[in-house]
């Protein structure tokens, strides 16, 4: 029997249905695809996406330890996702979302507050829109880009005091501060009729609450290498602009511990209107100070409330503490008071109006991670060796004689002079085999990561370079002897990130990067070696460049997460004369934006 043929019109009204139901998910999947392919929206939607994924592996413990696993293993084919544009001078552990839920007394909210690992979103800091490669050294002391931190606050409240000015697509630095506005260079020449200042006697300085560092700036000419901090605060980014210029300095906030530094680290202790409340606490923060500062070195305060209106009582106490402390009157010059430190243990009368007391023999002054400050003073005889001003060598002969710290160490003479030597020849090497660019003007901010002794940075000295020399605290505590050198520094924890902003350094070198992560004395590690090259990449400019010192397991991993975070290596062989199985991975940093 043949098949009766309907005219169209009389089909079934259910087969009209499914072809039209068949014909608009056909074309709709087509416009889909043009939309996704050829418009911005597409764009968006894969951001979109993107960040879903970043905060699933942060809210997700398990799915983030997956995709750690991946990409240490090499099977993660793709790089690390690039964190949102809002994220572009994230620093974790001075986050002001999470640290404005803390308590403000001491203001224990604007110090480190590190989230967990888990709860961190993995993915590589982008910069921001505009960013150019930073100007160079000694250019960039004077001028930076605008677009590398866009950022006018600072500009607009201060500009009249001479910290900085917006002038085309540069921010100018005229070198002036709150209580120097016609520039540190008179302040600095003032301040050398009281205290010895460019011939040697003075080599480490600590800047507290630095603006943009011009002072620290112009001491380096000088041959003072000042250490300047200040918290992430309203300004936005004034370390963050010390930094851009090629000045020493990092996020730090003077609360409820003790800065990360040994005890006797700095010649000379400065605050111009850095607004800490020395006689607070019991004159806790005065203490502090006191511990950091050198035997024989000069303390400056300039600024409220030195001889300031309506600031009578604070001044008075401020004397009183000072004189507690048999610290020398040198001057009081305006609003400026300078005091030079006793050498021996501070007399502290009997009967002192703030009850100071003397620490324990038993208490170590260069305990310094994550340790309460002390009601106590430091006693100098807690610490063994000679240290004060006048016992050391000046500068820059210190840099190379053997400080007295080191040598109270068993065989810490030998130790020291051997440690010296191989950095010299392996910065040797560096500069004229494996053509780095040490010593050239694309090179001004350095951070060694795992420094012991500060023999990579005293090989440098010549070089129009500063380091910041990292001792991590799970290491032998060899950061006074650095300082010791007139070498700066500090301690730091690797499992954590690092106190300061984005593209902050031009050149980071690490010997011996396993063991940074690894449990003491275990094979164990502590936390994943994927965050700590992060955690690198967050820190490092864009064509900046990384040095690693390891094995040849610990290489091969290396660059298996070197790929991840979008670094361009190399693998050399290390120096003839250097003994031992070591490889030398050498990074750089690809330039690469948000769409």
């Amino acid at each position: 029997m043949g098949h009766l043929n309907l005219a169209a019109s009389k089909r079934n009204p259910r087969q009209w249905k499914l072809l039209d139901l068949i014909t608009g998910v056909f074309f709709g999947l087509v416009t889909l695809f043009f939309l996704l392919v050829f418009t911005p929206l597409g764009d968006s939607l894969a951001a979109s996406g993107r960040q879903a994924l970043l905060l699933s592996t942060s809210s997700d413990p398990k799915q983030r330890q997956r995709l750690v696993a991946v990409i240490e293993s090499g099977q993660h084919q793709q790089a690390i996702e690039a964190c949102p544009a809002d994220e572009v001078d994230h620093m974790p552990c001075e986050d002001p979302r999470l640290n404005s839920q803390l308590s403000r007394a001491m203001n224990f909210y604007r110090e480190r507050h590190c989230p967990l690992p888990d709860q961190t979103p993995l993915c590589l800091i982008p910069p921001p829109h505009g960013y150019k490669i930073p100007v160079q050294w000694p250019e960039s002391l004077h001028k930076i880009w605008h677009a590398n931190m866009p950022h006018n606050k600072i500009a607009d409240r201060k500009g009249h005091q001479g910290w900085m000015r917006e002038e085309g697509s540069h921010f100018i630095f005229p070198g002036g501060g709150t209580m120097f506005p016609d520039g540190a260079a008179p302040y600095i020449e003032k301040l050398g009729q009281y205290i010895p200042i460019g011939n040697g006697v003075l080599r480490t300085a600590l800047d507290m609450g630095c603006g943009v560092a011009s002072f620290g700036g112009a001491l380096l000419s000088r041959g003072i290498l000042s250490l300047s901090f200040a918290p992430r605060d309203s300004h936005k980014a004034q370390i963050q602009f010390a930094l851009e210029r090629g000045i020493p300095a990092f996020v730090a906030m003077l609360g409820t511990r003790r800065l990360p530094f040994p005890a006797f680290s700095f010649d000379f202790v400065h605050c111009s209107r850095c607004l800490i409340p020395f006689t607070a606490y019991n004159a806790t923060y005065f203490i502090e100070v006191d511990r950091l500062l050198r035997p024989g070195g000069y303390l400056v305060i300039s600024g409220p409330p030195v001889q300031w209106p309506k600031r009578d009582k604070e001044w008075a106490d401020l004397q009183a503490v000072a004189r507690a402390l048999c610290y020398e009157l040198i001057a009081v010059d305006l609003n400026t008071v300078i005091w030079k430190k006793p050498v021996g243990d501070s007399c502290l009368y009997n009967q002192n109006e703030f009850g100071l007391e003397l620490c324990e023999e038993s208490d170590d002054p260069s305990d310094a991670w994550y340790i309460k400050l002390k009601k106590c003073v430091t006693r100098t005889s807690s610490v063994k060796g000679e240290y004060a001003i006048g016992t050391i060598p000046i500068w820059p002969a210190r840099v190379t004689e053997a400080p007295s710290r080191a040598i109270v160490r068993k065989n810490g003479i030998d130790v020291f002079e051997a440690d010296t030597r191989r950095w010299e020849r392996r910065v040797t090497y560096y500069k004229n085999v494996l053509d780095l660019k040490l010593g050239t003007p694309a090179v001004r901010n350095i951070m060694d990561m795992n420094a012991f002794f500060g023999g990579f940075a005293a090989a440098l000295v010549s070089n129009p370079v500063w380091v910041m020399n990292v001792v991590p605290p799970c290491k032998p505590t060899t950061l006074d002897v650095i300082y010791d050198r007139g070498l700066i520094g500090v301690y730091h924890d690797w499992c954590e990130p690092f106190s300061t902003y984005p593209r902050s350094y031009d050149f980071i070198h690490v010997s011996g990067i396993e063991s940074l992560i690894k449990h003491s004395g275990s094979s164990k590690t502590r936390c994943s070696l994927v965050d700590l090259m992060v955690e690198m990449d967050r820190i490092l400019r864009p064509q900046g460049t990384v040095v690693i010192r390891d094995s040849p397991e610990v290489i091969d991993k290396v660059g298996r997460i070197a790929h991840a975070v979008r670094w361009v290596t190399t693998v050399h062989e290390k120096e003839p004369a250097s003994h031992g199985r070591e490889k030398i991975l050498v990074a750089i940093k690809s330039f690469w934006k948000l769409p």
